[in-house]
């Protein structure tokens, strides 16, 4: 998904301004194999020309607006005015040039790690086709045609090299080396796939078989343990500096201006609203960009049958919540907290509404997922046993209860009534395990075992149980992976929604004292007429509706991360979770700032 938003926006720049820069522009190692990752149309000497030119660019245009803003608006000198817009062209350059320059790098990175995800689903296909028959070749084409993830795509086309040159590994080795340096234990894994097909059939095969499985199964396990027990000294950072240190410094702005510490409007506005969500979202991006993932996770989207259109319900919800959220505004704080409680509760509630159905649906598909263990092992006895996978589905599906057996009762029907290939009835077009309808993961290994079975018979059946083993074995895992992250990622999401926008309420509330201090309640500032001036800009008219800003980026950002963190980057997830966190932000905050208000006078 997100390489599909980067590349046409970075090769259309690529071929826009192809030979800018000159010859200083030195493009990176992993630049050029992002651009070979991704097949591009264009090569990392023009990607990297033209991020120097789209850094120029708009370094030109952020000094324009800089120096208009600081000459016309603001309150600052020339010399000063001319360094601030200096300043804000180089940050804006180097964002520019940085941005369009590891964008395909980011977009490679996460692309790989989702590939590195089908591992498992990749080996254990050509185990189990190796146990059914022992031929390279005939299990490389099997495990390729069984996904269209990267990892499948690398596969078939070292297969169909494999086919020109003669290689009687069938391109295994040459996949492994492509691979080696993002998951070293395909190596270890491919080494014992080989082994186990020039082996004697029998035990000999089997155990090497299971071995080669296992090595792949217990490096994702691996990386999932050690990245839970890393993960907790950054997030104990980000924590720490970017909401307990930035919110505590709102609460001493009244002790600052007091001592006649010179605060800028603008400055406190840049750096709440600008830097700082900014090194938050950059912080979270790098920590997902660390995240193994351990099974691919179903996606649902707007193409599942299931899933209604409820946009015009979104947007009249949404609106509805921000009008109501703007006029109680005032009511309980004042008439600055309206736009944050209108963006709050309105984007919130919008995306709940819109996402909502999406959420229930996943959760089914988790549902069905979660039984498809139990239903493969049954129909390997039975296919062990002699009866045809045609006739096993349904006298499974009836030993079964929910979506699981939905699912099978379904494929099925639609087996009987079409006389399609059981392959066509579980997976086609319309059928439960289509790719719309969520399928990948446990599903996708699902459909694979039990093709297998319908195709090779009897001998299958065996094989097919120790298939729904090492499905249920690497979901434990995950399970597990997950409950270790849920203390880490539980702090964040409380904070992102309740703590954090409680706090941040209630710092607003003390820095109210600022206005008294300014005299807009008619008393005068000890401090003097400089005092007051300062006051003045940082009244809480301005201090509340950037810290309320801060808060709302704040619980967006942190649950997404937390959520990412641990379900990955799903967006039907995400954005549902980020809503409730929004609406829920929102009354926090006002909460917090009302409470405290109440205390101080």
């Amino acid at each position: 998904m997100l390489h599909r938003l980067v590349y046409p926006a970075v090769t259309s720049a690529a071929r826009t301004w192809p030979d800018r820069g000159g010859d200083w522009i030195d493009p990176d190692d992993d630049l050029a194999r992002a651009c070979a990752f991704f097949d591009l149309p264009v090569d990392a000497d023009e990607i990297a020309a033209a991020a120097a030119t789209v850094a120029v660019l708009v370094g030109v245009c952020g000094f324009t607006v800089a120096l208009a803003w600081a000459r016309f608006v603001g309150t600052m000198a020339g010399t000063l005015s001319g360094l601030f817009a200096v300043g804000v062209a180089v940050a804006v350059g180097w964002i520019g040039y940085s941005g369009l320059r590891l964008a395909p790098v980011v977009a490679a990175a996460v692309a790989r790690t989702r590939a590195v995800a089908d591992a498992t689903t990749v080996v254990s296909a050509i185990a189990l086709s190796l146990r059914l028959t022992p031929v390279p070749e005939r299990a490389v084409r099997f495990a390729a045609t069984s996904g269209t993830s990267q990892l499948h795509r690398s596969l078939a086309a070292h297969a169909d090299r494999a086919a020109l040159t003669g290689a009687v590994d069938a391109g295994l080795s040459a996949f492994a080396a492509e691979w080696h340096e993002w998951f070293p234990a395909l190596d270890r894994s491919v080494s014992l796939l080989l082994a186990a097909a020039d082996a004697e059939e029998g035990r000999d095969r089997t155990r090497l078989l299971d071995r080669a499985v296992a090595a792949v199964e217990g490096d994702l396990r691996h990386r999932a343990a050690s990245f839970a027990g890393d993960l907790r000294a950054p997030v104990t950072g980000l924590y720490a500096f970017g909401v307990l240190l930035p919110l505590a410094l709102v609460g001493t702005l009244p002790a600052a201006v007091a001592a006649g510490v010179s605060i800028p409007a603008w400055g406190f506005a840049t750096t709440y609203v600008l830097v700082l969500p900014a090194a938050l979202a950059v912080a979270a991006g790098r920590l997902l960009l660390r995240r193994p993932v351990a099974l691919p996770a179903p996606r649902i989207d707007a193409t599942h049958p299931a899933v209604p259109d409820r946009r015009a319900l979104a947007l009249l919800a949404g609106a509805t919540a921000a009008v109501a959220g703007w006029f109680v505004a005032p009511v309980v704080v004042s008439g600055w907290a309206s736009p944050v409680l209108a963006v709050g509760v309105g984007v919130g509630t919008g995306a709940w509404v819109h996402l909502h159905p999406r959420r229930e649906v996943r959760r089914t598909v988790e549902e069905r997922d979660r039984g498809l263990s139990d239903a493969l092992t049954l129909v390997g006895r039975r296919v062990a046993d002699g009866e045809a996978v045609e006739r096993a589905l349904p006298a499974v599906a009836a030993s079964l209860t929910g979506p699981t057996a939905n699912a099978f009762t379904e494929a099925s029907r639609r087996q009987s009534a079409l006389g399609v290939p059981v392959a066509v009835a579980l997976a086609g077009d319309g059928a439960p395990f289509a790719p719309e309808r969520g399928a990948g993961g446990r599903a996708a290994g699902a459909v694979i075992g039990i093709t297998a079975a319908a195709t090779e018979g009897r001998p299958a059946g065996d094989a097919l149980v120790a298939h729904a083993d090492r499905l249920d074995a690497l979901a434990a895992a995950e399970r597990a992976g997950r409950r270790e992250l849920a203390a880490v990622t539980g702090t964040l999401r409380d904070t992102a929604a309740l703590f954090g926008p409680l706090v941040g309420g209630a710092t607003v509330a003390l820095a109210a004292r600022l206005d008294r201090l300014g005299g807009f309640d008619g008393v005068e500032s000890a401090g003097g007429g400089a005092v007051a001036g300062e006051a003045a800009g940082l009244s809480a008219s301005l201090v509340g509706p950037v810290v309320g800003v801060y808060v709302l980026t704040l619980a967006a950002t942190l649950t997404a991360l937390a959520t990412g963190l641990e379900r990955g980057l799903d967006p039907t997830v995400v954005g549902y979770r980020v809503g409730i966190a929004l609406v829920t932000a929102s009354g926090a905050f006002v909460v917090g700032h009302v409470a405290v208000a109440m205390l101080v006078g």
